[in-house]
């Protein structure tokens, strides 16, 4: 039973924060997405302005 808990415990905690990640990537660009259609986003254009 030790083996199940030492070999399975890594993988678990990985695909844990692989989750938290993916989940803050999903609320950065649901933010994005909202000043996208609200017109407040950067378009590539603007930026090539700026540069």
């Amino acid at each position: 039973m030790s083996e199940e808990c030492g070999s399975a415990g890594r993988p678990k905690g990985l695909l844990q924060q692989m989750e938290e990640l993916m989940a803050a990537l999903n609320a950065d660009l649901s933010e994005l997405a909202d000043l996208h259609a609200a017109g407040l986003a950067p378009t590539p254009a603007d930026e090539a302005d700026a540069g």
